[in-house]
């Protein structure tokens, strides 16, 4: 052989060898490629076991969750035995909410994983934090499951120790009248329930069940899921819903059980004020997770406003003891700590006057003592029961108050509306004090239509009564809109907006009550005369609640100075400083006294009540087109001028012919009258 054929040979199987290695080197990469593949898929399904289990926890269902876990072989306990722990634990301490946060799945010696992660989680007695858990993982045919051990439920626990619990519910704190009267306590309510034991089985479980729905307005589905519960054993008493009324016969399995419950006295005659309580969600724990996860919160009005101080918080121990019942560690404690009452300004008979009056039309009345800004009846019509609202409505009932198109719900207290003619106290006063409206200088005014010039198209402002020689007196008692317009466009949009920056236009009252700021106009000016002239006679753009009525018109009462409306006894009065001037006050009052005993005067009707009024009615028209007749909402204020007790602001929506605010009045004022000097 050749040399240079033996470097050949010799060259080849040196390549050859190193074709092995590199094709070793190739494989042995693929092994440890595959090895972290199959390590990072176990980890992936750890964590998703894990988070599986949570979530289970969280639904309550404490079958699903023990599917997670290996039981056999880590220690004495069954599968049962380990449910009924959940069962017992979690359900009575009223697990809600478990939060995951830092879970870690790390993979240790011999194919073994284990885990981490950090957990909070809110209870009957508050919000559980900072618990770390840690365990490990095992393979249990394709499925990943967690080894059980007892500090699964709390880190804390090992071997055969306990959970121990005590709780001391706190007291919801009342809403009461200036009276001390309850407008929102503690009740005793009927509370239907069944003991599923009582049910039977079978047919006769299901007929038992249907009787039930069908007796209580319920769903059989509904009870169904009651009694499933991880917390139901055979012979407890499972709730379903409050009951009113007489108590009727019960089927099979219903018992009736007496239970404290929030209770609303005045029921409809308050429920926009005062609101309703509901059961604590997992969505307010989310917002909230201080809440206990259990007890009830508020859901509108001052239950809502008012829900923190009103609540408390429950009081109790959580903590882990041993087999002998020693305590080994305290996982929560709270001293109870009941809510507290909320004293309000409002009068519960004059509530409750007003509301009657109303006799469920569409509308809204407001008694103040506008001395001191208390606000004496806050009413809105119609109304919902707040006791149904809170204790278990019916999903018919429920469904006729959102159908109904009077809007049971909303406050009609809170809501803007154009105040019509009673503003024209306000223009007058605002003439009065800038110049330009003389109380005694009359106008001639022909006919019942009137329009500055020909620049103002086919638009008229209109008036009720034709009476041809008009003064302030007259204007008032007649309530003449074409004198007021004639007034307004005198004195000018910057003198009138002046006066009216006085008053508490654009301002938040300071009331636990939604609303929006009272307005004078969309826009910062009114860019038009017609415009200026609606509003100076209580229409236009205009936005005024009954509430910010009220406050404005205290001026009349407290000579010129206005006082701020409050709704919490304790809660400081606050006033604004010659708002108009006292002279301008006692100009108008003795007109407003007109109003009501001169046989021509638009509230002649209430003379006949024989008690001292001065007052001003309105009616603001809602309509599309010049001509036609609109939606019309009439309004009433009144007060006592010799003693300025009382203060009303009423109000008539979409009133219909011969009815009106004035005509709602008299038994309120009666009452006002005798309790309000």
């Amino acid at each position: 052989m050749k040399r240079s054929d033996r470097q050949k040979k010799k060259s080849t199987g040196i390549y050859i060898g190193a074709g092995i290695v590199v094709l070793l080197a190739a494989a042995g990469g693929g092994f440890f490629y595959y090895q972290h593949v199959q390590e990072q898929q176990a980890v992936k399904a750890g964590e998703k076991t894990i988070e599986g289990f949570i979530d289970s926890l969280n639904d309550e269902n404490y079958e699903e969750a023990v599917k997670s876990l290996k039981v056999q072989g880590n220690n004495d306990l069954t599968e049962q035995d380990v449910l009924e722990k959940y069962q017992n634990i979690y359900g009575a301490a009223e697990i809600r909410g478990i939060k995951l946060s830092d879970l870690s799945v790390t993979k240790k010696e011999n194919d073994t994983y284990e885990f981490t992660y950090k957990a909070k989680m809110n209870t009957t007695l508050g919000e559980l934090k900072d618990l770390a858990y840690e365990g490990t993982l095992t393979k249990d045919g394709d499925q990943t499951k967690i080894n059980w051990q007892p500090n699964l439920i709390f880190p804390q626990m090992e071997g055969q120790d306990k959970v121990s619990l005590s709780t001391e519910v706190a007291t919801r704190g009342e809403i009461l009248d200036r009276n001390k009267q309850p407008l929102a306590t503690t009740g005793k309510l009927k509370q239907l329930g069944v003991v599923p034991a009582k049910l039977g089985e079978g047919e006769e479980k299901t007929k038992n069940i249907k009787a039930i729905a069908e007796g209580f307005d319920l769903t059989e589905d509904s009870i169904e899921q009651a009694i499933s519960q991880g917390w139901v054993q055979p012979d407890y008493f499972v709730p379903l819903k409050i009951i009113e009324g007489e108590t009727p016969e019960l089927p099979s399995g219903a018992t009736i059980q007496e239970v404290d419950g929030r209770y609303y006295p005045l029921g409809e005659a308050a429920a926009q004020l005062i609101g309703y309580v509901g059961d604590i969600t997992a969505e307010d724990i989310e917002k909230n997770p201080e809440l206990s996860s259990t007890g009830k919160i508020g859901r509108s009005g001052l239950e809502m406003a008012y829900d923190k101080e009103l609540r408390g918080t429950n009081g109790g121990k959580l903590s882990v003891t041993d087999e002998e019942g020693n305590e080994k560690a305290v996982l929560l404690q709270h001293e109870v700590k009941n809510g507290q009452d909320i004293q309000l300004t409002i009068d519960a008979n004059a509530q409750k006057t007003a509301f009657d009056s109303l006799e469920g039309k569409p509308g809204s009345t407001v008694a103040t003592a506008p001395k001191t800004g208390d606000l004496l009846a806050l009413v809105s019509s119609p109304s919902y029961d707040p006791n149904k609202m809170t204790n278990g409505i019916s999903q018919a009932d429920y469904k006729a108050y959102e159908e109904d198109p009077n809007r049971p719900f909303i406050s009609r207290f809170a809501t803007g509306y154009a105040p019509g003619s009673t503003f024209k106290m306000i223009t007058a006063a605002i003439g009065l004090d800038n110049g330009t409206l003389n109380p005694d200088e009359v106008l001639t005014i022909n006919g019942l239509k009137w329009q500055k010039d020909s620049s103002w198209g086919s638009y008229q402002v209109t008036r009720v009564s034709d009476v041809p020689q008009v003064n302030l007196k007259n204007a008032l008692v007649y309530s003449d809109n074409i004198y007021m317009a004639q007034e307004t466009l005198k004195m000018g949009e910057e003198a009138f907006r002046k006066g009216l920056g006085q008053f508490i236009f654009g301002e938040d009252l300071d009331l636990p009550i939604q609303m929006n700021p009272a307005q004078i106009s969309n826009e910062d000016s009114f860019n038009s005369e017609i415009l200026l002239a609606d509003t100076g006679y209580g229409q236009g753009q205009l936005l005024i609640n009954p509430i910010q009525q009220a406050a404005m018109y205290s001026v009349f009462a407290n000579n010129g100075n206005l006082i701020y409306p409050r709704l919490v006894m304790d809660q400081e009065t606050k006033d604004k400083k010659n708002v108009i001037s006292e002279s301008s006050v006692q100009t108008i009052l003795p007109d407003l006294v007109d109003v009501v005993q001169d046989p021509n005067g638009t509230a002649h009707s209430l003379a006949a009540l024989g008690i001292p009024l001065a007052a001003k009615t309105g009616t603001a028209e809602i309509k599309e087109k010049q001509d036609e007749k609109g939606q019309e909402n009439s309004f009433l204020y009144a007060i006592n001028p010799e003693t300025n007790g009382y203060l009303v602001i009423s109000m008539l929506e979409n009133k219909e012919d011969g009815d009106s605010a004035t005509n709602r009045a008299p038994a309120l004022l009666q009452y006002l009258n005798q309790n309000y000097q």
